[in-house]
């Protein structure tokens, strides 16, 4: 009973299904930990998140991808307190995109030039926002910052550009105080990230629905 009340069940319409959207959930946060390691390593500032990861990874000696994954597991329990439910993917996401981002860092070399770390930073964006929807289209619960953000939304009633702001602001300002590279990139990602998976998404989700549905239906006789 506590389990079933801490954790999110996995629903799935066959076992095929089941096996599918595991794969979208593990490719998309994969993905994730690529794009992110394209907007690292573009060195034009990054995401207040990572700012943070980076600037804690400063001060600490702890590599960034170790840091992402220990940020997660300090905002899983955050969630704590505001009882919010864990799903699978919530797991995953905050063990498997910080190993994803180092890999994708010992990969890519550092570009020559801004005008070549640019054109990295706008892909690796473009990157995230295509594993966003993956992984959140896959249906395995919310990563830790999404849920950090729904709970508090739920236990405060205040709105959700608020809740966003305020997280995002404070992360930005503690990692830029640690020394995280704040730039160009920053402001990109604060303003291009929104749309772009709000673009993304419901496309991926429409077509992992209809791949669902149709998985769901019986074999004609």
């Amino acid at each position: 009973m506590f389990l079933r009340s801490l954790f999110l069940p996995v629903v799935a319409t066959s076992r095929r299904d089941l096996f599918e959207r595991l794969l979208q959930l593990l490719v998309g946060l994969f993905l994730y930990g690529v794009a992110l390691g394209f907007m690292v390593r573009a060195g034009i500032g990054v995401a207040p998140w990572d700012v943070l990861a980076l600037g804690l990874a400063g001060q600490t000696g702890v590599g960034y991808g170790a840091m992402t994954v220990l940020v997660s597991i300090v905002v899983l329990l955050l969630w704590i307190p505001l009882r919010q439910r864990v799903g699978l993917g919530t797991v995953l996401n905050a063990l498997l995109v910080g190993p994803s981002a180092d890999l994708a860092l010992y990969l890519i070399p550092q570009p020559a030039s801004v005008w070549i770390g640019a054109p990295m930073f706008v892909f690796g964006l473009l990157l995230l926002a295509f594993a966003t929807g993956l992984y959140i289209a896959a249906d395995f619960g919310p990563g830790p910052r999404d849920g950090l953000m729904t709970g508090l939304v739920r236990r405060t009633g205040w709105a959700v550009w608020l809740v966003r702001t305020l997280i995002e602001g404070g992360v930005l300002l503690i990692g830029f105080l640690l020394g995280g590279p704040v730039g160009v990139g920053t402001v990109l990602f604060a303003f291009g990230v929104g749309p772009l998976i709000g673009w993304f998404l419901p496309r991926i989700t429409r077509i992992r629905e209809a791949r669902s549905r149709q998985l769901a239906t019986p074999r004609a006789a």
